[in-house]
């Protein structure tokens, strides 16, 4: 087995509570900590300033014992998972949150965090369903009112100017991340999925800032490695929220290789550059519906399935692997033609439920090998 190396052990710690060492240290610096629950947020809007944004995660959760009795069973377990921190003041030191009522789960979240945990400030964007000239317009008007509450209520500086800055510093970062992402193509890719997904996520939970030195000494130490990650298959894993990297550190104990993803919280999409060009708020706009692909919009399904298509190629994966948190209506309705259109294309597909809280391993190890073994890899 692979020893983690020093950074690496870095990013397991910031993953272990929301009040990591690199979110307190930009608090006691003055800076304002704002979580967020979805990629349609974008993120150098609430990078402006001293704002800094914060993925909102709940690993290492235990159970949804509180949050079970305002939001049914039948509501996925990221959702609940998050109410459980906020009731426990897991994050209490979040300032502001900003929501997207992606689906009806998260509404609920949002309902019940109203009157259960009411932040000192809380926005919901209304991110419209479809894209095209009037909901990019709409869009548009959306970001202006949060950059204008967010202004308004912490006294930070929300103009074109600072705005713009953000952008670059983002687009800066994201040029960083991609360029480890990068090193996954190889044929023989000097580093995990896990890994990857370890410092991806230690990224989404920290101020940039702060991380990108981090991000830049995790490079240069897989770059030096002696040898490359032996595996029987390459995969590419596609679905929603995957926080825990232990569900990718399963997959790969059975000789699976995961090199590329295309969900909500993985690098691909995610770490798009941003077009600048003129109005900021316009190009978060724009880049917010370009990126995300999200089952939640209408007429997308055909540029998401190309979008997977070309990405299994580009990396060269062996076959799919479609993960769906149990119970989520969006990506559950979009798994079966996704699998259906994969497969005409000769690509190999395994679909997997699982809960936001690793569970069940034996079963997912016995389904990961099957699936391998069917490659004939």
């Amino acid at each position: 087995m692979r020893m983690p190396t020093k950074t690496m052990r870095l990013f397991d710690d910031l993953l272990e509570s929301p009040q990591n060492t690199l979110v307190e240290q930009a608090s006691q610096d003055g800076r304002i900590p704002i979580g967020y629950s979805c990629a349609i947020v974008p993120e150098p809007l609430i990078m402006a300033d001293r704002l800094f944004p914060v993925r909102l995660h709940a690993t290492g959760v235990t159970g949804t014992e509180m949050a079970d009795n305002y939001l049914s069973s039948f509501v996925c377990s990221y959702t609940r998972s998050l109410l459980e921190f906020a009731m426990d003041d897991r994050y209490e030191y979040i300032q502001g949150w900003v929501f997207v009522p992606s689906c009806a789960h998260m509404q609920r979240l949002i309902d019940n965090l109203e009157y259960l945990r009411k932040p000192a400030f809380s926005h919901v964007i209304d991110v419209p369903r479809k894209v095209n000239d009037v909901t990019i317009a709409w869009m548009v008007e959306e970001l202006s009112m949060l950059a204008e509450n967010l202004s308004s209520h912490f006294s930070v500086d929300l103009g074109d100017e600072s705005l713009s800055r953000a952008i670059a510093e983002w687009n800066s970062f994201t040029e960083i991340v991609r360029s480890v992402g990068e090193l996954r193509k190889r044929t023989h890719p000097p580093l995990t999925g896990t890994e990857f997904h370890t410092m991806l996520m230690s990224t989404l939970a920290s101020p940039k800032d702060l991380i990108i030195p981090k991000i830049l000494d995790f490079k240069q130490e897989v770059q030096q490695r002696g040898s490359p990650v032996d595996y029987r298959a390459r995969l590419m894993l596609v679905g929603g929220h995957l926080h825990d990297p232990g569900f990718i550190r399963i997959i790969e104990s059975q000789g699976g290789l995961v090199v590329a993803d295309r969900f909500c919280t993985g690098s691909i999409p995610g770490l798009m550059p941003i077009e600048m060009n003129g109005d900021p708020i316009r190009n978060l706009a724009e880049h917010s519906f370009r990126k995300t692909l999200c089952p939640r919009m209408m007429e997308e399904f055909h540029r998401r399935v190309e979008s997977i298509i070309e990405t299994a190629r580009e990396y060269k994966v062996d076959g799919v692997v479609i993960e769906i948190i149990k119970f989520c209506d969006l990506w559950g309705v979009d798994a079966m033609p996704l699998i259906t259109a994969l497969r005409k294309q000769g690509i190999p597909v395994l679909k997997l439920e699982r809960e936001y809280r690793l569970g069940s391993e034996g079963q997912l190890r016995t389904r990961v090998q099957a699936f391998i073994e069917s490659m004939g890899t």
